[in-house]
């Protein structure tokens, strides 16, 4: 092969959101670009594209990662959930969404995706963090608006809303 020949696409089939895709990708294409431009599903933001600012959080496997540094062709089989997939299952805000509303943890909106996926898979680990916790919970996600003391408040609450409604965490 060339050096400058493309790669050949590569099969992947992965779950965003709990519907299953099956994809033909370039073996370079971001997790951030496939979801965003393939799928459609525009709420996740892409910030730095280096990994630091955390507007392009999503949910693989349960676990929050940097969707602007992974090659989606690397999640053969997983579970992607996207700020999207936050909603409740009637279709309304989730508790996480609904806490930022509740608590002003929002201004320009632009880094809210990367906070609400990022404090949901905090607290399905930890359903009842300490202020401190919250605060350690979201030091990888940036914000230039709000500061950060309504988006701790945030954390608390949905922690609250949670325990309410008892939906899955």
């Amino acid at each position: 092969m060339s050096p400058l020949a493309r790669p050949d696409p590569v099969d992947v089939s992965l779950s965003v959101n709990g519907t299953r895709h099956l994809l033909r990708l370039d073996p370079r294409r971001l997790l951030s670009d496939v979801l965003r431009h393939d799928l459609r599903l525009t709420g996740t933001h892409v910030g730095c594209e280096h990994g630091v600012c955390g507007a392009c959080t999503v949910l693989v496997d349960g676990a929050p990662v940097r969707s602007c540094l992974l090659f989606a062709v690397s999640l053969e089989g997983a579970q992607v959930t996207t700020v999207e997939g936050c909603r409740s299952p009637e279709g309304g805000m989730g508790p996480v969404q609904q806490a930022f509303h509740e608590c002003h943890a929002l201004q320009c909106g632009f880094c809210t995706p990367g906070f609400v996926t990022t404090v949901t898979g905090y607290l399905a680990e930890h359903p009842h963090p300490t202020r401190a916790e919250a605060r350690e919970a979201i030091s990888g996600n940036l914000c230039r608006c709000t500061g950060y003391v309504n988006i701790v408040s945030a954390v608390e609450r949905a922690a609250e809303l949670l325990d309410r409604t008892g939906e899955p965490r």
